[in-house]
């Protein structure tokens, strides 16, 4: 374990996201925000992850510092996290009791349920923090709370939930619909969700213009009002090549990033296809040829990343599909510029930023 001290900013909070990139960069982007409004934070990474902290080491070396941990064992997410909990829980338990200036709070990943308890015995507020919004929260918290029925092929209803959606049976989350009550996978699961349920607040990648019905219903589901939406947490707002740019964000690329942007930058705006299905899996053969067939006929300009889909239309109808997606009268079209504009708003002085102001003043009070 290795730390540095911290400076003399405002409150002192310990930022615990979990590894993989979309959780830890989004983190790291709300980290900065804390920062640039006095906070001091302690950032728990491990020794894999420690280069993408590297920007806000040089950005605010005064007021943040990394507290670098061993890689725990495990393959699988669950595996990991509960490693983490054995591993973590009594070296972060000393580490707070002989801080000269501990956190006032510890703001984990959603993955990260475990850290409620040790919050509780250390008697520090824990904030639940989620990459993404609070719709898909609200499913995972009664999912795994109220635990419904689920037929193998059945579509599953989630009527106490705003506008009452429907999933069909393979979208719902592998650890329910492949395990039982009593497998120790699912048993992790579930508790993990009601850990975040039961933690002092919830912080979500979202704005109140994008999801405000499902902020008030997760508002109503926790019972009580320490529910913020600080989103779209993007990248700080400096140049290309700067330490903190995008270009210097992520995983490796088989492009440097300022190629891509340098060929974004000769298109026109609003007339490139962004094609990602995920890091983490690989289309079948034929799956990525109908796409590349079907991408050459549309005559659309592209960015291809990542893989994976359920199933590819047939290649002229996905080429027509994509032909009429960089149509700017489409009614879609006119929808996601407002919300882009709505977006940009919320952490420009809007929705977001004084969610912000608020969080930080609880904190504060602490």
């Amino acid at each position: 374990m290795s730390s540095s001290t911290t400076g003399s900013g405002g409150p002192h909070i310990l930022a615990y996201p979990y590894s993989d990139s979309g959780h830890i960069i989004p983190l790291l982007d709300l980290t900065h925000r804390l920062l640039a409004r006095g906070l001091t934070v302690t950032v728990l990474v491990t020794p894999d992850s420690l280069p993408l902290l590297q920007p806000l080491l040089s950005t605010h070396p005064s007021s943040i510092q990394p507290l670098v941990l061993s890689v725990p064992p495990g393959k699988t997410r669950v595996a990991k996290v509960n490693a983490m909990s054995q591993l973590y829980y009594p070296i972060l338990l000393q580490w707070f009791r002989s801080h000269p200036s501990p956190p006032v709070a510890i703001i984990s990943d959603y993955f990260l349920g475990w850290t409620h308890h040790l919050a509780c015995e250390l008697g520090v507020r824990r904030l639940v923090f989620s990459p993404s919004g609070a719709f898909g929260f609200s499913v995972l918290l009664s999912l795994w709370r109220d635990l419904p029925k689920l037929d193998m092929g059945s579509p599953l209803s989630f009527p106490q939930i705003p506008h009452s959606p429907v999933f069909p049976w393979r979208q719902i989350s592998h650890y329910y619909r492949n395990g039982k009550q009593g497998d120790p996978d699912w048993e992790s699961n579930r508790t993990n969700i009601l850990d975040d349920i039961a933690s002092w607040g919830v912080v979500f990648n979202s704005f109140a213009e994008f999801e405000r019905v499902y902020l008030e219903h997760m508002r109503a589901e926790l019972g009580h009002d320490r529910v913020w939406a600080v989103g779209p947490l993007l990248p700080p707002e400096e140049s290309e090549d700067s330490v903190v740019g995008p270009a210097n964000r992520g995983g490796p690329s088989l492009l440097p990033c300022h190629e891509v942007m340098t060929w974004l930058g000769a298109r026109h705006d609003s007339s490139v296809v962004y094609v990602c299905f995920g890091s983490r899996f690989s289309l079948p053969r034929e799956q990525m040829d109908a796409l590349a067939e079907a991408l050459e006929r549309s005559g659309v300009q592209f960015i291809l990343a990542g893989e994976d889909t359920e199933n590819i239309p047939e290649s002229t109808e996905l080429a027509r599909l994509l032909a009429e997606s960089v149509n700017p009268t489409r009614p879609e079209r006119v929808r996601v510029k407002k919300l882009r504009d709505a977006a940009l708003n919320a952490i420009k002085g809007g929705s977001s930023d004084k969610d912000l102001d608020d969080l930080l003043k609880r904190l504060s009070d602490a």
